[in-house]
């Protein structure tokens, strides 16, 4: 179980916003999640990140209010390992695991190719926050087997569907963009669709699995 602890800080982000600083990943998915669930008078936006939490109020909200409101919501933040799952089934993503630096990923983790193809598609992955385009979600599992350091030089296209690693991370790119995550795989599953409605298959708090496609 890990705890909010006094460490937490709630700052000025402009005339209409604070941010709210956490220790630890799981506790800005659990405020994330209770934002969403029992949204606070003035709210209109929640923006989860790596370790912060931007919570952004309509005009002429008092935001003295609202932050008195998120310390009262932050003080004493639980969560259990087993009560992070809030959808009942997660995402499934076929991949191909054919990825051109999965031999790279391996070595640098001294695994097999199949050793990391198993603990790729064994995680649960969870939605931290979504960032640097859209329908990027940086996806976390927890298993420090699979953390790798980006690439030592990024490249200037990454196709659409790339399944990739870096710092600790996992993630999908939604369309063709430079970047510079470890490739270890590729999927058809589209990650952002301007006709779906939302447009992002995947959200803050979403779960995730990967399949290998030789198993289907």
């Amino acid at each position: 179980m890990t705890t909010a602890s006094t460490g937490t800080r709630i700052l000025p982000a402009g005339t209409r916003a604070l941010l709210v600083e956490l220790e630890s990943e799981p506790l800005v998915v659990s405020l994330t999640e209770r934002l969403r669930r029992t949204p606070l008078p003035g709210v209109e936006d929640v923006l989860p990140a790596a370790r912060t939490v931007l919570v952004t109020t309509t005009p002429r909200t008092d935001l003295d209010e609202v932050r008195r409101a998120l310390r009262t919501m932050t003080d004493g933040l639980e969560v259990h390992e087993d009560s992070r799952a809030s959808e009942s089934e997660p995402v499934t993503i076929p991949v191909r695991y054919d990825g051109a630096d999965l031999a790279d990923v391996a070595d640098h983790l001294r695994m097999s190719r199949d050793d990391v193809i198993a603990a790729h598609t064994a995680a649960t992955w969870r939605c931290v926050f979504i960032g640097f385009a859209p329908g990027f979600a940086y996806l976390s599992c927890g298993d420090d087997r699979l953390t790798v350091p980006r690439r030592a030089q990024s490249r200037t296209v990454v196709p659409a569907g790339s399944v990739a690693l870096a710092g600790g991370y996992g993630a999908v790119y939604p369309r063709s963009s430079p970047g510079g995550w470890q490739i270890i795989g590729t999927t058809d599953s589209p990650m952002w669709n301007l006709d779906a409605n939302p447009p992002a298959l995947l959200h803050p708090g979403r779960r995730v699995r990967f399949v290998d496609e030789e198993t289907l």
